[in-house]
C-alpha cells in the first residue's frame, strides 16, 4: 500500500503540473511564434530562455523556503489545500462556462494574428537588439509561466514531491518547443478547454484533501480518496455543463 500511495502522489503530482504546463505553453508558443515571424527569433528567443530561467529560480529558490518556514504541518496543509482548490475552481469553473457555450473558447490562431499586427504596427528596432522582442518574449513566458510555478510548489510542498511535479512541468515545457519548432505555427488541434477541465479537477481535489488532512479528517482510504474526489468533482463539472446547456436552450 505504501508504494501505490507514493505512485499515486508522484502520478497525480507530475500530471497535474505537465497539463497545466501544456497549457500555458502553448499560449505562450503563440505569442513567441507570432513575435519571432514578425520581428526575427534571436530575441524573442532571448527574452524567452530569460523567462524560463526566471521561473526555474522561482522554483528553485521558494520551495526550499517553504520547508524552513516554522509552522505546523497542518497550517501548512490547510495553506496550500486552500490555495491550490481556489486556483483549481477558477480554472474548472471557466470551463465549464467553455464546455456550456457561455465562455468563448480561446482561439490560438486568432491570437496569432492579432500579436502579430501588433508586432507590424510596434516601432522598428534600433541597435543590434529587438527590445520589444525581447520584452515581449519575456513576458509571454513569465506572465504564463507564473501559475505553472505555484502549482510546482505548491503541489510539491503539499506532499513532498516536487521532483515529480517539476518533471511534469519539463516535460509539457519540452514537448511544446518540439513541436513549435516542427510546426512552426500556433497549436490549435490541442484540446485546451479539456485540459483545464483536467487541470481544475485535479488541483480542486488535492486542495480538498489537503484542507481535510490538515483538519484533522481521517479519508476512508487513506490517500487513495484522491481519486474519488477527483471522480466527484469530474460529474460534478459535467452535470453542470449539462444544466447549463440546457436553462439556456430554455430560455
Amino acid at each position: 500500500m505504501p508504494e501505490i500511495i507514493t505512485w499515486l502522489h508522484w502520478g497525480t503530482s507530475s500530471l497535474a503540473a505537465f497539463l497545466a504546463s501544456l497549457v500555458e505553453c502553448v499560449e505562450a508558443l503563440t505569442i513567441v511564434l507570432a513575435v519571432g515571424a514578425t520581428r526575427g527569433w534571436r530575441s524573442v528567443l532571448v527574452g524567452t530562455a530569460a523567462g524560463l530561467a526566471l521561473l526555474v529560480l522561482l522554483v528553485a529558490v521558494f520551495n526550499p523556503l517553504l520547508g524552513h518556514i516554522p509552522i505546523p504541518i497542518t497550517w501548512l496543509q490547510i495553506t496550500l489545500g486552500g490555495l491550490l482548490f481556489l486556483f483549481g475552481m477558477t480554472w474548472l469553473r471557466k470551463a465549464v462556462l467553455r464546455a456550456a457555450g457561455r465562455k468563448a473558447l480561446h482561439d490560438q490562431a486568432l491570437i496569432y494574428q492579432e500579436e502579430i499586427s501588433e508586432m507590424e504596427q510596434a516601432s522598428k528596432p534600433q541597435g543590434r537588439w529587438d527590445w520589444i522582442a525581447l520584452i515581449t518574449g519575456f513576458k509571454a513566458i513569465v506572465l504564463e509561466g507564473i501559475e505553472v510555478v505555484f502549482i510546482v510548489v505548491a503541489v510539491g510542498a503539499a506532499q513532498a514531491s516536487l521532483i515529480p511535479a517539476a518533471l511534469g512541468a519539463v516535460a509539457a515545457v519540452l514537448v511544446v518547443a518540439l513541436l513549435g519548432i516542427l510546426l512552426h505555427r500556433p497549436l490549435m488541434r490541442i484540446p485546451e478547454n479539456s485540459l483545464k477541465f483536467g487541470v481544475g479537477v485535479i488541483l480542486s481535489a488535492f486542495g480538498i484533501f489537503w484542507i481535510g488532512k490538515g483538519s484533522g479528517f481521517e479519508w476512508f482510504g487513506g490517500d487513495l480518496a484522491i481519486l474519488g474526489l477527483m471522480a466527484g468533482l469530474m460529474i460534478a463539472a459535467v452535470i453542470s455543463v449539462g444544466l447549463l446547456q440546457r436553462r439556456d436552450r430554455h430560455e
